[in-house]
């Protein structure tokens, strides 16, 4: 029996674990905090809880699909309900939009309430269909950074058909065509924010995300999003993958190009494979410092990041509901600063979050769970305390400006998350949330693959690496990464 260690217990290492339990591999997960999830977590505070990761969950069924091929019915220990409307979209002139779960109901919605045609939007919502079913198969599902997987029909079928991913011009040229009204163009330029990137550096191949949203569905799990963490806890402990809380890995050992064992609390401990689920580059820069560093794939620009206030609120606002948008005037502007200038614009895009729309749990009575999100530049050394109480301020004043009521004396339960505690609590090199940006063309061909030619029998997965961040392609990096693994 071939014993595994993976390293980090995100959603892409339980995902890995449990696929390679039920190869028969011997695994055993190593997690320096005391729970599992990553940057999949919640908190608990004054009586309201938050989901405080993600919060959008897409293709649920990838996490059906671990369930089942461990021959358990998913329903008996994740249950979920799609969303509709799934977002509401506010902006300075008063408008607001949503987005119904259906593609003529959102087409009603943006003629009703824009001046778009509704020919452009069944236009846009088709070629970003295009782009996942070209993209999917070659791309997404399988390495690509193995020759094999470039000779056969699905690989020829995306190069003749390359023009369609439209990868040379970026989201918001290819939206500003489509969509004479800045409103619709904003709404799915803001997409390139679910992986840390700019719209206006981009490719408009990243307009397949409102894809996987808008026509495949958004969802929410009943309970909340850290119940896929639990979930997957418990299915990996019922396949015989053991846990190791509290236990951070120090070193990753390699003897003569070969990884054979890990180090914690200065214990060596052999493995006959090993799989960072870590950031892959402070596995490289901290694990094994003394290894031939990839630099083109570590040293790429890194994504956004986030303060997020989860604020508990004492009062309802039935105005909103579960996932809430509020725009900003100049969003042009709102990029430049975050990618450019490194620093935060002061009418910046608030993503307000309140899962208590959706289950009341999540509140006392009378109250709501306010998840209260600006993207923010990773940490190059800025003043973080100025930028919180800046953002702190900007956002109370634009959500009050739009809502019409100060919301400030509602807020009677705070806490605060910024970039320096994602890169201390998740090990996200500066603090980036999504690892490497998405702005440029051959982003995607330069993220680090899953395994790396240098060190045998080491291996990696989640968002830091291929095919990218977010839940969906976490749970495909744990599938090529397994799928390697099974052939090795």
């Amino acid at each position: 029996m071939r014993s595994v260690a993976v390293i980090g217990s995100g959603i892409g290492g339980l995902a890995v674990a449990i696929r390679l339990a039920k190869q028969g591999c011997k695994v055993t997960v190593f997690e320096a905090n005391a729970t599992a999830g990553g940057k999949i977590a919640e908190l608990r505070q004054h009586g309201y809880r938050f989901d405080m990761g993600p919060s959008v969950l897409t293709m649920p069924e990838y996490i059906d699909a671990l369930f089942e091929l461990c021959g358990e019915r998913p329903e008996d220990h994740f249950k979920y309900t799609r969303l509709d409307p799934i977002f509401k979209y506010f902006f300075e002139d008063g408008t607001s939009i949503e987005t119904p779960a259906d593609v003529d109901r959102l087409a009603d919605e943006l003629v009703n309430k824009t001046s778009v045609s509704r020919q452009s939007v069944v236009t846009f919502l088709q070629r970003s269909k295009e782009k996942l079913e070209l993209t999917n198969p070659v791309f997404l599902q399988r390495s690509l950074h193995q020759w094999k997987n470039y000779f056969d029909w699905p690989t020829l079928r995306g190069i003749l058909n390359f023009h369609k991913v439209e990868a040379f011009t970026t989201m918001a040229r290819a939206n500003a065509v489509l969509f004479k009204d800045e409103k619709v163009a904003d709404i799915f330029n803001r997409y390139a924010s679910y992986n840390g990137s700019d719209p206006y550096q981009a490719p408009a191949t990243l307009n397949l995300i409102s894809h996987y949203e808008i026509t495949l569905g958004a969802y929410y799990p009943e309970g909340g999003i850290y119940t896929i963490i639990e979930a997957l806890v418990g299915l990996a402990t019922r396949v015989g993958v053991q846990f190791r809380f509290d236990s951070k890995v120090q070193r990753i050992v390699v003897k003569d190009s070969r990884a054979v064992a890990v180090v914690v609390n200065e214990m060596e401990e052999a493995f006959d494979f090993i799989v960072s689920n870590a950031d892959v580059q402070n596995t490289y820069d901290r694990l094994m410092p003394e290894q031939k560093r990839p630099s083109l794939t570590l040293d790429r620009p890194k994504s956004s990041s986030v303060i997020v206030f989860y604020w508990g609120m004492k009062g309802e606002f039935p105005q909103l509901g579960i996932h809430n948008l509020f725009m900003s005037e100049n969003p042009n502007e709102e990029y430049h600063h975050l990618f450019k200038k490194q620093t935060v614009y002061s009418d910046s895009s608030v993503y307000l979050y309140i899962s208590a729309k959706q289950n009341p749990l999540d509140a006392p009575s009378g109250c709501e769970n306010w998840f209260s999100m600006v993207s923010v530049p990773h940490d190059t050394g800025q003043d973080w305390e100025v930028l919180i109480n800046q953002v702190r301020g900007d956002i109370i004043s634009k959500l009050s400006r739009q809502l019409k009521v100060d919301v400030a004396p509602f807020i009677v339960s705070e806490s605060v998350m910024d970039p320096r505690y994602i890169a201390e609590k998740t090990s996200s090199a500066m603090g980036a949330v999504f690892g490497n940006s998405s702005n440029g063309i051959f982003s995607a061909f330069l993220r680090h693959p899953n395994f790396t030619s240098n060190i045998k029998n080491l291996y990696f997965c989640g968002g830091s690496v291929h095919p990218g961040s977010s839940i969906p392609l976490c749970l495909l990096s744990a599938k090529i990464t397994a799928e390697m693994m099974g052939e090795a």
